[in-house]
């Protein structure tokens, strides 16, 4: 258990720094100059939305559940596999949520369109980091 722990922080850790990069990667490489279409905006900010809805279910159904089953039996292989699972799935949606950012970005919108993405996912990433079965 440690070291799945351990692992998971790791990730974590490093997922918040892609996240980062990929907010000084927006910056750094050239945009066109050009105005978005603001349906495709909408369309983004829904998906968003949508999005953290999704990782509030995730979270639920596999981090939750499976952290239940080990508090009970600490030894359980298939537990803790989709605990692990859960975690890194809600991660890797947290990063999504970050892409839309750079992906709007790249697309042509302004650094502080882009912002509620990047901080939505790295704050997301940032409050969900992994915690023992036991303390769940």
């Amino acid at each position: 258990m440690r070291g799945t722990l351990r692992t998971l922080r790791f990730v974590q850790w490093a997922m918040l720094g892609s996240i980062f990069l990929c907010a000084v990667a927006g910056e750094l490489v050239p945009s066109h100059a050009r105005t978005t279409d603001p349906s495709l905006s909408y369309m983004f900010t829904t998906a968003g939305v949508a999005l953290v809805g999704v990782i509030f279910v995730v979270r639920r159904t596999l981090v939750f559940r499976p952290a239940e089953s080990l508090a009970a039996h600490p030894d359980d292989g298939v537990s803790l596999s989709q605990w692990k699972s859960g975690y890194v799935s809600t991660y890797a949606l947290c990063e999504t949520l970050a892409s839309f950012g750079l992906i709007l970005r790249f697309l042509g919108s302004s650094f502080q369109q882009s912002l509620p993405y990047y901080l939505g996912g790295f704050v997301l990433l940032f409050f969900f980091g992994p915690k023992s079965p036991t303390a769940v």
